[in-house]
């Protein structure tokens, strides 16, 4: 598969406070990449300067290359970015009363003139997101009515009308139950579009990223598919806790076994838990 981004030599620090530490790896065209580690690793920080956000923080250096098909990120204009980024984040404002639709028409706006009407063309773009996140049902509620997962599939639905090349999704599954976290990583993976998304449970990266990071404090500790990063010694080195992996196949792969990720206190036997409880 072609390269579509890649990211040399990343360092990025604000006010002398170093954020990420010498980074460098690509992401193939169709690659399903999610970014794991503990809280403060830089995931977040790593999406922004993906997106040539990093320049609107006050105090802040960055050295090293990102190349989106292989032009500098640097040398594209926002609305260039726009037609090439979709990004989804951890949660959703309350975008006052605007409709599901109106959020939805918004990703319309990086392929149009400043005064240019909708078209049928355009509506017909809407009408299919609408029917591939499973909203056609729900265009005129007000989106600050939904649920967390209903504003994340409307969110999702803004982005396959932005015809964005990559999504960008941070903590995705954030703030939501069970059924929702798994109802929006399966959407995301059935668009066949580049995805680079943060998630906080291994299990869940485990499960439906083709390729991890795994990030510490700001460094790229491991990168790889979910069998090679998620292993025992690395988990337990950047997580700080005693770990246990199980290689188990699922219904959609019963040829390609997922690792599936258990922590434990150190000093309580019976106290083994699920990663999904842990913090990001």
């Amino acid at each position: 598969m072609p390269i579509q981004l890649q990211v040399d030599q990343l360092s990025w620090s604000i006010n002398t406070t170093s954020i990420l530490k010498n980074i460098s790896f690509n992401v193939n065209k169709g690659e399903v990449l999610g970014i794991i580690g503990p809280n403060g690793a830089g995931k977040t920080s790593l999406l922004r300067c993906i997106t040539n956000q990093q320049q609107n923080v006050r105090g802040a250096v960055l050295n090293g290359s990102i190349y989106l098909n292989n032009k500098k990120i640097n040398h594209y204009s926002t609305k260039q970015l726009a037609q090439h980024f979709s990004l989804v984040a951890q949660k959703a404002e309350a975008i006052f009363s605007l409709t599901v639709i109106d959020i939805i028409k918004m990703g319309l706006l990086p392929h149009k003139g400043l005064f240019a009407l909708d078209d049928d063309h355009d509506r017909e773009k809407v009408k299919r997101a609408l029917i591939k996140v499973g909203l056609a049902h729900a265009e005129k509620m007000a989106f600050n009515q939904l649920s967390g997962g209903e504003q994340q599939r409307v969110l999702i639905a803004r982005a396959l009308v932005q015809q964005a090349k990559i999504l960008i999704l941070d903590e995705p599954t954030n703030h939501l139950d069970v059924y929702y976290q798994h109802q929006i990583l399966d959407l995301v993976k059935q668009l066949k579009v580049t995805v680079i998304m943060t998630v906080h449970d291994l299990n869940l990266a485990s499960q439906y990223c083709q390729r991890l990071l795994l990030l510490n404090q700001g460094q790229l500790i491991a990168d790889g598919s979910p069998v090679d990063v998620l292993t025992e010694s690395q988990l337990s080195s950047v997580f700080k806790l005693p770990c246990q992996v199980e290689q188990r196949a699922t219904e959609q792969d019963p040829t390609s076994p997922k690792p599936r990720i258990f922590f434990s206190l150190p000093h309580k036997q019976d106290s083994t838990i699920s990663v999904g409880a842990q913090d990001e």
